[in-house]
This record gives structure tokens, C-alpha cells and sequence, in this order.
């Protein structure tokens, strides 16, 4: 079974619904995934836009994610639990998941839900790491990446 990534809100290529946006809720949307590669010790999940003006835009890293978790709720909080999950720094220089929120006017934006594979149990990283410095840790440590892209313009 290949490593695959999906979620029930929207499809892949689909659009991403307005409660998962600045336009509704902001709530991080449902995912799940499975056909985890073998020898995986944790998981980072990373958003971003590239299509945004100034270049891509980050807009959640959540880190730490243990092995065993095969899913994420909608909502996941924007706190970090002692212990448990860790999230960076986004560009709206909040830690957690702000949704998308282009420029009115600008067009489709393509939203990449990433998750990654890790050898590593933990990444060692500070509390207030940036998303960017979530991507470059996993970096050294992927087993294995997924994406799932959402579309989405006010």
C-alpha cells in the first residue's frame, strides 16, 4: 500500500470549504493517511501556499506527531500539549493552523497539506521554531513525503 494522505472535507485538487479558511472558522481540516513507510519513529504535517504574493506562505507545522497516529480531527488545537505534538511559528507568526486567506481578487490559490515520514521520534527544535525551521529539521530525517492539495480564492 502506497503512503497516501487524504481528507474528508475536501478532495484532492478540490476546493478546501470555507470553515477551514480565514473566510469561516479557521479550523485545521480533518486528515488521515496511511501506507506509513517502514521504520517510522514520528511525523511532521506541513501547509503552505505558493502561490502567494510575496512567495510561499506557511501556514502550519505541526511536529512530533508519534508513529502510531494515523489521523488528525478537524480543529486540532493551537496549544501544544506537555508532552504530546509540537507546532511552528506560522507567517501569521502564530503557532498552529490559520487556513488559507488570499488576497481578494487574486485568484486560485493552491493550499499543500505535507506530511512526512520521519526516522526520528522527536526533532530538536525550540518551542517558538518557525515552520521553515520545521521543514529544514525534517529534512535530514524523511523516509517518506505525501501532499495533498487544496484550492481555494476569496
Amino acid at each position: 500500500m502506497a503512503f497516501s494522505l487524504q481528507s474528508s472535507a475536501f478532495e484532492s485538487g478540490g476546493r478546501i470549504p470555507d470553515r477551514h479558511t480565514c473566510a469561516g472558522e479557521n479550523l485545521s481540516p480533518p486528515l488521515e493517511w496511511s501506507g506509513v513507510p517502514p521504520g517510522t519513529r514520528s511525523f511532521v504535517l506541513l501547509c503552505d501556499d505558493p502561490d502567494a504574493p510575496g512567495g510561499t506562505w506557511q501556514h502550519w507545522a505541526l511536529f512530533d506527531l508519534p508513529a502510531d497516529a494515523m489521523a488528525l480531527p478537524e480543529g486540532h488545537a493551537r496549544e501544544n500539549p506537555p508532552g504530546g505534538p509540537r507546532q511552528g511559528v506560522n507567517d501569521f507568526r502564530r503557532s498552529g493552523y490559520d487556513g488559507p486567506c488570499p488576497p481578494p481578487g487574486h485568484g486560485v490559490h493552491h493550499y499543500r497539506f505535507r506530511l512526512l515520514a520521519l526516522d526520528a521520534e522527536r526533532l530538536d527544535l525550540k518551542d517558538d521554531a518557525g515552520c521553515r525551521d520545521v521543514e529544514a529539521a525534517a529534512a535530514d530525517h524523511a523516509l517518506g513525503e505525501v501532499t495533498l492539495i487544496g484550492t481555494y480564492s476569496r
